[in-house]
């Protein structure tokens, strides 16, 4: 068994910041990738931003220079910091990762619940 769990979410005035976290725990080998996506009612879910097991990182363009992605191994977590935040920022966001339950397994993407970032005056 594998869990996500999101922490961090909440209500931002345009141009503050946030940091979210996920952390996994359960049955786990090894974590590969990471990463975040977000959803608003109506629109299809969008990856925010990946970070490999060797910290190489990803950003979409309406992020990039804003959001910071970054991981602790040792603590199996990864955490998203928002900063300059816009009201297009609001959605439920959600951590992503790439797992190995057990030696020799193939891996599996695993999800977090998903946790509200809400932005705005």
């Amino acid at each position: 068994q594998v869990q996500l769990v999101e922490s961090g979410g909440g209500l931002v005035q345009p141009g503050g910041s946030l940091r979210l976290s996920c952390a996994a725990s359960g049955s786990i080998f090894s974590i590969n990738g990471m990463g975040w996506y977000r959803q608003v009612p109506g629109k299809e879910r969008e990856l925010v931003a990946t970070i490999t097991s060797g910290a190489v990182t990803t950003y979409v363009d309406s992020v990039k220079g804003r959001f910071t992605i970054s991981r602790d191994n040792a603590k199996n977590t990864v955490y998203l910091q928002m900063g300059s935040l816009k009201p297009e920022d609001t959605a439920v966001y959600y951590c992503n990762a790439r797992i190995a339950r057990y030696r020799f397994w193939a891996e599996s993407d695993y999800w977090g619940q998903g946790t509200q970032v809400t932005v705005s005056s």
